[in-house]
This record gives C-alpha cells, structure tokens and sequence, in this order.
C-alpha cells in the first residue's frame, strides 16, 4: 500500500494507483479529455515514489515546470508514499438566470422551492418563494468533469464502471447548492418542498444512475426520456426530507434533453409569430427551430472549446481569464476577470481574439497562421491548434443552424429571432461571433442573448406546474435531426469550418 497525501489530507491506496483517479473522485481537479493524456490541464506537483515521466509530459510541460516538481495527475501513478498539491479551485461565473419571471402562479409546493440546471460544464440553482420571489441563487463547477469536458467522455467513464461514482458526486453537488441557497436565504434546507432539476439526456442519466450504454451507439434509443416525479430520496439527495417531491422535465432524443425542452418553455418562440429559432451553445450545441406551428430540434457536438476546454492556455470563466479581446491597429487589447494577472483565456475570449486576429490579416480565412503562437497577455497565446479547435467547435454550430433551415424548407432570410442561450453564450460579443462564422453573419442583428434559458424554464415549472404538460407537449411533437448521419450536415460542417 502507498499514501498519498493531497492537499494536506492523506489516505492510504493499492501501489499503482493513478493520481488522476484519486483526484477526480475527490472533485480536486479537472480533466478535460477524461484523463487520456491528450489535454495537459490536470497539472500538479508531486513529490515522492511515483513511475517516471512520460513522453507525453515532456511534450505538455515545461523544462522549468519538470524541475518544480509538477506532473500530468492522468499519467502519474503512486508507486510509494507521495505528496500532491493542487492549485485551488476558483468559482466560475456562470448564468444562474434571472430573478424577474412574471408568469402565473400555481406554485408546486407550500412554503421554498428550488430549480436546478445541471450543465456538463457547470451548475446552477435558484430558490424560490410561493410569491414568485427569488430569495437566493448559486452557481458551481459539475465536478463530474474530473471524467471528462463532454458528455461522450463521461458516458464512457459510466460505462467502464464509475456510473455510480459519477452519480453520487452530481448528488453531493445538488445537496451543497441546496444548503448554500437555504444559508443565503435565511431558511431551514427542510423547508424546501419541492425541486424542478433539468439537465441534458445524459445528465439526466448519470444522476438518476440510468444506464446511458443505449445513448453511446447508433440508432441512439432513449429508453427513458424522464418527464417524471421522483422522491429525493430515492435519487440519493439527502439536504432535503427524502419524500421532497423532484420533477425531471422530459427530454426529447439523446442529445436534445430536458434543458432544451425548458429552454425553450423560457424563450416562448413555440409562441411567437414567424420563424423564430433558439440555440443553446456550449459543449453540446442544443438548436430549435419553429415555422408554421412545427418544432424541428438537433444537438450538434461542438466539444469544450468554448468551455475553455481544449485550449492551450484554456480555461473556465474566473478569475484571471481573458474573457474579452479588442484590436488596437493591430495590437491585441485584453480584458482579465479579476483585474489581476492573465491565467488563462475562456470561451468568449478565444472568441473575440480570433475574430480580432482575423480583422487583421493574422489568421487567414482558412484558419492558417504563420506565427507559431499569438500572445495576448503573456504568457497566454492563441496557437495553431487552437483555432482548429475552435474552428471544429463554430463549423459544428453553424452547419447544425443550415441544417435546421434547410430540413424546415427556409433559409436564414426568412428567421425573425435568433434566440442565444446559455452559460457560453451570456458572454458572447455577438458582432465576433458573426465574424468568425460561428453563427450565420445574416442573424446577428436578428439576435437576442436571453441567459440561462434552461434554468429560467425549470423555474417556470416550479411556480406553475400547468406548465409541465406544455413542457411534453413539445418532446413529443419535435422532428429529432439527426445530424450523425444527414448527408446536408456532412457538407456544412465542413463549409463552415473555413472562417
């Protein structure tokens, strides 16, 4: 047996035993690519009895990082007693939606109520009073990132046998966001009575301890699609009573889940006149379009660049992240979270940065630099794999909104709204997204960015739960596009990865 120590915490683990295993299962840090050794973020410092440094490492870390002691967690294993320290985690801005929702009320419980939107990339929870008043909202990291930036990754991960550990990390999530709405409002955590909980489908999965293996391969079958009241209890939630009612809204394929369906419950554009559409970017681009009183949804896997993820100098919206760049003649102009040092650069930055890089002749069309690496702020830069990232990811995007068009029978001239949701997309330059082509440049003045449009949806349902049966009505009338295997995505992605 070896001890490792992290973080000033010792345990005492079977020799062999992978760093990145034990720090993921602890939500100590995070691993992007789900710990195969192709992202290089899961940096920390080790001393003591470990196997010896890869080739891999080598190429991530640096001559003067190796000689501080700092290792790949996913490629180092305890081979003896060793110490590990780990940098602290910073809070993350995200979207918790907005505490101005007038509706109706018909409230779902008697005295607090809290929606939750569980994101791949984070979380986000509001509490509520009978009045339609919000008494407190919290956001956080999904600590199931520790097995990867997408839904693919963990999908694997539960599959190889960490469904379980996967679920209960979720679980022990959703209890501290309860217990730190109930401290911020003042209330006893008991006195919440009733949970409105939404998520993509395989979200949904993990935390209900579904089997997701029917969501890894073709044809892609959903064999439960929620729509469902479940006891808090039964789920593994224990801040509240374990009878406290939790309401899963229903999901309408494999990649287009529960937060689409309230999403857009939030947005209203199944009631608007004309074309309207709604697109939810992040790591799973969730998209719908309604025209003449039919609803045509589709998931389009842009992956975790613009999480951050991904990226060379890549990381989540805190402090220290450029999260927005300018052109100065040709000069870049930063804004840092925090106002401090530059740490690291976020989606909404890397966004703004190319399209800057591209105003300026830097980046071509085809996404061909001939600088090696663009500094921004040192020592952040943009580099050549980057913008192929972020090109995968905005080719995904915009190749899934033609195709919405295109299966409706219209075009981009005749949408009304194009509605932006999500944590990602609150911090979107709209102009820069146009530019870089991540959605068509014909919407952007026909753009509207609405927030957490998921999490507002599942708030809805908590103070009127009339709104449940609209909520179904539009999973089970949605056409699902395939995009895995319609031969128009094929050539728009393609198309739209030039710039």
């Amino acid at each position: 047996m070896s001890v490792v120590t992290i973080n000033g915490v010792s345990r005492q683990v079977p020799e062999g035993t992978g760093l990145g295993k034990l720090l993921a299962e602890d939500d100590k840090i995070q691993m992007p690519c789900g710990g195969h050794g192709r992202c290089g973020k899961c940096k920390v410092k080790v001393q003591g009895e470990t196997n010896p440094l890869t080739e891999t490492e080598r190429r991530f870390l640096s001559g003067e990082e190796i000689a501080g002691g700092m290792r790949l967690a996913c490629l180092c294993a305890a081979e003896g007693d060793c110490t590990v320290w780990t940098a602290r985690q910073e809070t993350s801005q995200v979207a918790v939606g907005s505490t101005d929702i007038k509706i109706l009320l018909k409230p779902t419980f008697l005295s607090y109520g809290c929606a939750v939107d569980i994101g791949t990339t984070t979380l986000a929870a509001g509490l509520w009073d009978r009045n339609g008043k919000c008494l407190a909202r919290a956001g956080g990291r999904n600590p199931q990132a520790g097995w990867g930036a997408d839904v693919v990754s963990r999908t694997e991960a539960a599959m190889g046998g960490a469904g379980e550990k996967l679920r209960t990390v979720i679980c022990k999530a959703v209890d501290d966001l309860l217990l730190e709405l109930a401290s911020e409002a003042g209330i006893p955590v008991q006195e919440i009575g009733s949970l409105v909980i939404t998520g993509n489908t395989v979200m949904l999965h993990l935390f209900t301890g579904t089997d997701p293996e029917p969501l890894s391969h073709a044809p892609f079958a959903v064999k439960r699609r929620f729509g469902e009241n479940l006891a808090a209890g039964s789920l593994g939630l224990t801040a509240v009573a374990p009878d406290t009612c939790v309401y899963l809204p229903p999901c309408m394929s494999a990649f287009a889940g529960a937060d689409l369906v309230t999403a857009l419950l939030a947005s209203g554009i199944c009631e608007r006149a004309g074309t309207q559409m709604l697109a939810d970017i992040g790591t799973n681009g969730e998209m719908a379009l309604v025209r003449s009183g039919e609803l045509y949804v589709c998931s389009a896997a842009a992956g975790p660049a613009f999480e951050g993820a991904g990226l060379s100098c890549g990381m989540q919206g805190k402090v220290g992240a450029i999260d927005k760049v300018r052109l100065r003649g040709r000069e870049l102009e930063a804004h840092v979270i925090g106002k401090g040092p530059a740490l690291g650069i976020c989606g909404s930055g890397a966004v703004d940065a190319i399209a800057c890089l591209l105003e300026c002749g830097r980046i071509e069309d085809t996404g061909y630099m001939e600088e090696e690496r663009i500094v921004i702020i040192p020592p952040v830069a943009i580099t050549q794999e980057d913008v192929h990232m972020v090109q995968l990811a905005k080719g995904a995007v915009h190749g899934g909104i033609r195709t919405l068009l295109h299966a409706a029978g219209t075009d981009d001239t005749e949408v009304s709204g194009l509605y932006i949701a999500g944590g990602f997309g609150s911090y979107l330059n709209v102009e820069n997204a146009g530019r870089i082509g991540l959605i068509p440049n014909e919407l952007v003045p026909k753009v509207h960015v609405i927030g957490n449009a998921a999490l507002e949806g599942a708030v809805m349902l908590l103070l009127n739960g009339d709104y449940r049966g609209i909520c179904r009505k539009y999973a089970d009338a949605a056409k699902k596009i395939e995009l895995s295997d319609d031969p128009f995505f094929s050539e728009a992605y393609v198309e739209e990865m030039m710039f």
